[in-house]
């Protein structure tokens, strides 16, 4: 198993470049704020800087933010005078890039001789137990397909 990518220390919030922009003004401001609500409400969670990139800003957090936390930094967020609302999208973590070698999955189905499709990698994924807890962000990907051996590499985002 491979990894790359972002810490999941980092909420990744999507939004437009006159808002960035705005928002950015007021980044210290935020900052204390956001961190007084988080700790009003009793979270563990506390926002330690905030980075700009290409159509989002980044809040980089001292451990990994549950749904709750992202619900209260998107709450804070929208209720902020100088963002317009309709531009802002939900925050979310960084996906983490795993690809699994996934061996025994035939590419071809032996009884219509068609291709192995999404749906049925992931009903192949939910039936193993290498898979238990783990939760699948996005479809499966065929990435590799060997003929000979009518077997498929599939690549994962969890």
């Amino acid at each position: 198993m491979t990894t790359k990518g972002s810490s999941r220390k980092q909420v990744i919030i999507s939004i437009n470049d006159e808002n960035k922009i705005k928002f950015m003004e007021v980044l210290s401001i935020y900052i204390t704020n956001l961190n007084h609500a988080l700790k009003c409400i009793k979270l563990d969670i506390m926002a330690y800087f905030v980075c700009s990139k290409p159509n989002s800003i980044i809040t980089v957090t001292n451990k990994v933010a549950s749904s709750l936390d992202l619900q209260i930094i998107e709450k804070y967020i929208k209720n902020t005078n100088y963002i317009d609302v309709d531009k802002v999208k939900v925050p979310r973590l960084p996906q983490l890039k795993f690809y699994l070698k996934i061996i025994g999955i035939l590419y071809i189905n032996e009884k219509t001789n068609a291709s192995i499709t999404v749906d049925a990698i992931e009903d192949i994924i939910k039936c193993n137990h290498i898979f238990n807890n783990i939760t699948v962000t996005s479809k499966p990907c065929v990435i590799k397909f060997y003929p000979k051996s009518d077997i498929a590499i599939i690549w994962l985002d969890i």
